[in-house]
């Protein structure tokens, strides 16, 4: 039976805010998520030693509205360890992530927190608009433009969600804090690896996801975004490039895993060394191989058709996919998509 909305709101909220440099947008955030219609909130920000005016709007907050709390690092120590932190302050049984210079509408916390009761689900996350630095809509659904949604409804509460890439985006994460033990700690040792990707896959291997498909959050795109929807393999010329980095991708996820073997089931850890390896081979191989094609068909097969065939083939046919790149790349250059 589902609860009324009412039902929920005497549960405290803890919302996860970190910030770096962010005066431009800052307000405009805090604003949107004081605001709210769930006003349940304990709001908690850590500042990783801002430059520009940051503090000073944050101490502002702090002093006229009690549910914001501030942490100021003494030193600069990075998004993934400052998200840490802030997940270690979670005193609450609910808590969520924001980044600095979104905008959430206004029933987000609410409608968020009764999919993840109503489902009964550990972690909730969902889609998002994305926009420009002034707000003006460049995609009506970020997964859709990302081409996440048809992964996110097949595989949604599998493991099998966020192993190979990552499709939980942070900000519209909210999780249980009897799973942050799961989580921590966050590891650092790939720039390929972000503190979504990871609580998303920890979360999975052990508990429940459900997914929020409508969009309670406007996606702010500019020049300083951490993250975003740039696509860095469009601004390639040559393939060699797209496969240099689609090799350093994979081996920066599958390292992570391998280092982080305890966090996995024994079935898991040997499979990600023999996936480790075998994109570790794949870095001598500069025109063909057909060796561990069985490890390539049992990581990709729950792709689309043409995803797996573009992969295999930038992986092991470089030199049959060079060819049929720079007719790709010369079609599209006209069609000014490059």
């Amino acid at each position: 039976m589902l609860k009324n909305v009412g039902e929920y709101m005497e549960e405290q909220i803890d919302i996860l805010l970190a910030t770096y440099n962010g005066e431009k947008y800052l307000r405009e955030q805090l604003d949107s998520i004081l605001n709210q219609t769930y006003e349940n909130i304990q709001l908690i920000i850590s500042d990783d030693c801002s430059k520009d005016d940051t503090r000073n709007i944050l101490k502002q907050y702090e002093e006229k509205d009690r549910r914001v709390k501030v942490y100021y690092q003494d030193e600069n120590i990075g998004c993934i360890k400052n998200f840490e932190f802030l997940l270690k302050q979670v005193k609450n049984k609910i808590y969520m992530l924001s980044d600095q210079d979104d905008i959430w509408m206004p029933e987000k916390i609410e409608k968020t927190y009764q999919k993840l009761e109503d489902e009964k689900a550990d972690l909730v996350f969902g889609d998002l608009e994305v926009v420009d630095s002034k707000l003006k809509m460049l995609y009506p659904s970020f997964n859709d433009f990302m081409k996440l949604s048809r992964k996110i409804k097949k595989y949604g509460n599998t493991q099998q969600l966020n192993y190979l890439y990552n499709c939980v985006t942070g900000c519209t994460i909210m999780a249980r804090k009897d799973c942050i033990d799961k989580i921590l700690p966050l590891p650092v040792n790939s720039k390929y690896v972000l503190h979504d990707h990871w609580i998303g896959l920890m979360i999975s291997l052990k508990g429940k996801l459900a997914y929020l498909p409508e969009k309670y959050i406007k996606y702010r795109q500019h020049e300083d975004n951490e993250v975003g929807t740039d696509k860095i393999s469009h601004q390639f010329k040559k393939l060699g490039q797209v496969r240099e980095l689609f090799l350093q991708v994979k081996l920066g996820v599958f390292g992570t895993y391998v280092e982080q073997k305890e966090k996995f089931p024994k079935d898991l850890q040997q499979f990600n060394q023999k996936v480790y390896d075998y994109f570790r081979m794949l870095e001598n191989k500069k025109n063909f191989n057909f060796k561990g094609w069985h490890i390539f068909h049992k990581l990709y097969k729950r792709e689309t058709f043409i995803y797996y065939i573009e992969n295999f083939m930038i992986m092991n046919l470089p030199w049959l996919a060079r060819g049929l790149f720079q007719i790709r790349y010369g079609l599209l250059k006209l069609m000014k998509k490059r």
